[in-house]
C-alpha cells in the first residue's frame, strides 16, 4: 500500500508543506484506499465525485506552491454521516431521512474547509447514534480493521475504522454518551471527547436542553488531536453554548511537557463496572506509567451513581421530540430498539421522571467536582471488554459476571453527564491481540491537561504507527508493520 496510508495526520501535513507530497498524489492515493477497503470496512459510505476531489487537490497544490493555504491544505477528510457537509448526503443512518441532502456545512466542517481540508465522503454511523455499534439500514454494518467479525464501535465508528484502518488521514467524530472514545479504544485509536461547548455544535432546528454530545477528535495520534482543536474550536454565534477561544494552540501545549507531580486518582470500576480481567490488568500497568514519571497515584473506591438508565431516558426523549413530526405514519421507518425507545420515552417521561434524572445528573457531577477537588485528573478503563461483534449486540455479561446498566458505556457515559473532558489511549493488547484503552479525565475546560498527560503517555507507550493496515489483520500479522 502507499506509504501516504501510514503516516499521522501532522507527518502528511509536514510533507505537504514541505512539498515532498502534493495533495493530488494524496487524493489519488486516499481514492484507492477508499475502493480498496470498503468491501471489507464499509467505512466511507457516501462519496463525493472524485473528480470534484482531485480539482480541489489541483488548487491546493497551486496554494501550496504559491506558499499560501491552510494548515490543513490538501488533507482529505471524512465527515460523520450525523454531521452535515453540503452537497453530500446527512441521512443520519435513517430510512427517514435517506433522501436528505445536506444544505450547509456544520460550523466544524467550514471550519476545517477553511483550514484547506477536502471533503471525501461520509463515515458511517449507527441511527442517529443511538448504538456503540455501527450499522443502519441505508449503509449496513462497519467492521473493524482489527477483525471484520467485530465492530469499530459507535457511533464514530464509521470514522474509528477509517483512522486505525489507514483508509482517511482525517475523519470527524461525535460523543454524547462515550461516541468517540468507545470506538477509538475498540480500534486503538486516541479519541477526545471535549469540555461541553469546547467545538461548536450548533443545535439545528431544536434548541438542545439537558444535551450531552460534543464534537471532538479522533486521530491516530494526540499530537494529530491538538492540531485539528487548532483549526475548530472558539465561539460560534450558532451555538449558544459555545466555549471562547482559549487564547493558545493546542499542538504547542501538547508539546510542552506536563507538569510535574500531578496528583491522579485511578478508579478502577468507578464502583459499579463490570471489568474483563485482561483489560483490568492492562488498565493497572498503564496506570503504573504515571507513577514512573513521577505523579503521585491514588486509587479510589466508589465513584458516581450509576448514570446509564438517566442518561438512556433522556437522549429517548430528546429524540422523541426531534422526530415527533417525522414519525407519524413512518413509524416503520425507524429501527426497532429506537422506535421502542420513543415509545418509552412517551410513556414515562413525566415531570417527576425528568426531575429525578436532572436529580440524578447533578449527582453525577457533584462526585466529579469533589474528585477534582482533590485531583488534578482521574484515570479509568474506556471500555470493560474486548470489541463485540460487528451487528450487535453488547455482551450481558463478562467472565460470568452480570454486566451494569451502563455497560459499553460504565467509564464514558458519567463524564459526558458531567461535561469534563475525557481522552482514551492505547493502553495495550488483551488476550486476543486486541486494543485496550485507558481513559483520562480532566476538569471542565482543562482540555489542554488532558492532551498533555495523552502525549506524556504516548511518549512512553508509543502505539503509531501499529496499525491494522490489511483489513481484519492486526498489526504484528500485517505487512510493514
Amino acid at each position: 500500500m502507499d506509504e501516504v496510508h501510514r503516516l499521522s495526520l501532522v507527518e502528511l501535513v509536514g510533507r505537504l508543506q514541505d512539498r515532498s507530497l502534493s495533495p493530488v498524489e494524496v487524493m489519488k492515493a486516499v481514492l484507492r484506499r477508499i475502493d480498496d477497503t470498503h468491501g471489507a470496512l464499509n467505512a466511507v459510505v457516501a462519496r463525493r465525485d472524485p473528480e470534484a476531489c482531485l480539482a480541489e487537490a489541483r488548487e491546493s497544490e497551486q496554494r501550496l506552491a504559491r506558499g499560501e493555504g491552510g494548515p490543513l491544505e490538501g488533507v482529505p477528510l471524512g465527515v460523520k454521516e450525523l454531521e452535515p457537509a453540503q452537497g453530500l448526503p446527512w441521512t443520519e443512518g435513517s430510512k427517514l431521512f435517506e433522501s436528505r441532502v445536506a444544505d450547509r456545512d456544520s460550523v466544524q466542517v467550514a471550519r476545517l474547509r477553511a483550514a484547506g481540508a477536502i471533503v471525501v465522503g461520509k463515515t458511517n454511523a449507527p441511527e442517529f447514534g443511538a448504538p456503540a455499534f455501527t450499522r443502519n439500514r441505508v449503509y449496513g454494518v462497519t467492521r473493524s480493521p482489527w477483525d471484520l467479525e467485530l465492530t469499530p464501535g459507535g457511533s464514530s465508528g464509521g470514522s474509528s475504522a477509517a483512522i486505525a484502518g489507514c483508509v482517511l488521514p482525517l475523519a470527524t467524530a461525535g460523543d454524547g454518551g462515550g461516541s468517540i472514545r468507545i470506538p477509538a479504544s475498540l480500534t486503538g485509536c486516541f479519541g477526545l471527547k471535549t469540555s461541553y461547548g469546547r467545538v461548536p455544535r450548533e443545535p439545528g432546528d431544536f434548541w438542545e436542553y439537558g444535551a450531552t454530545a460534543v464534537y471532538g477528535p479522533l486521530t491516530k495520534t494526540v499530537e494529530d488531536a491538538a492540531l485539528v482543536l487548532d483549526q475548530v474550536v472558539g465561539k460560534s454565534e450558532l451555538d449558544p453554548y459555545s466555549l471562547p477561544h482559549p487564547g493558545f494552540s493546542y499542538l504547542d501545549r501538547v508539546r510542552e511537557p506536563l507538569p510535574a507531580g500531578l496528583r491522579i486518582a485511578f478508579s478502577p470500576d468507578l464502583g459499579y463496572a463490570v471489568v474483563q480481567s485482561d483489560v483490568a490488568a492492562a488498565v493497572e500497568d498503564a496506570v503504573r506509567v504515571f507513577e514512573g514519571m513521577g505523579h503521585r497515584v491514588t486509587r479510589i473506591a466508589g465513584g458516581p451513581p450509576e448514570a446509564g438508565r438517566t442518561w438512556g431516558l433522556l437522549g429517548a426523549y430528546l429524540m422523541a421530540s426531534h422526530l415527533e413530526k417525522e414519525l407519524p405514519g413512518r413509524e416503520h421507518l425507524l429501527g426497532r430498539g429506537l422506535l421502542a425507545g420513543v415509545e418509552l420515552a412517551r410513556r414515562e417521561m413525566t415531570p417527576a421522571i425528568f426531575g429525578e434524572l436532572s436529580a440524578l445528573r447533578q449527582q453525577v457531577a457533584a462526585w466529579c467536582a469533589s474528585v477534582f477537588e482533590e485531583h488534578d485528573l482521574l484515570l479509568t478503563p474506556t471500555v470493560p471488554f474486548d470489541p463485540y461483534p460487528a451487528p450487535g449486540p453488547y455482551p450481558t455479561e463478562t467472565e460470568g459476571r452480570r454486566q451494569a446498566w451502563s455497560n459499553v458505556g460504565s467509564f464514558t457515559i458519567p463524564f459526558n453527564l458531567s461535561w469534563n473532558p475525557a481522552a482514551t489511549v492505547r493502553a495495550g493488547l488483551s488476550r486476543r491481540g486486541l486494543p485496550i484503552g485507558l481513559q483520562i479525565v480532566g476538569p471542565r475546560h482543562l482540555d489542554d491537561l488532558v492532551l498533555q498527560a495523552s502525549r506524556a503517555f504516548e511518549r512512553e507507550r508509543p502505539w503509531h504507527p501499529a496499525w491494522p493496515v490489511e483489513p481484519g489483520r492486526p498489526p504484528s500479522q500485517g505487512r510493514g508493520n
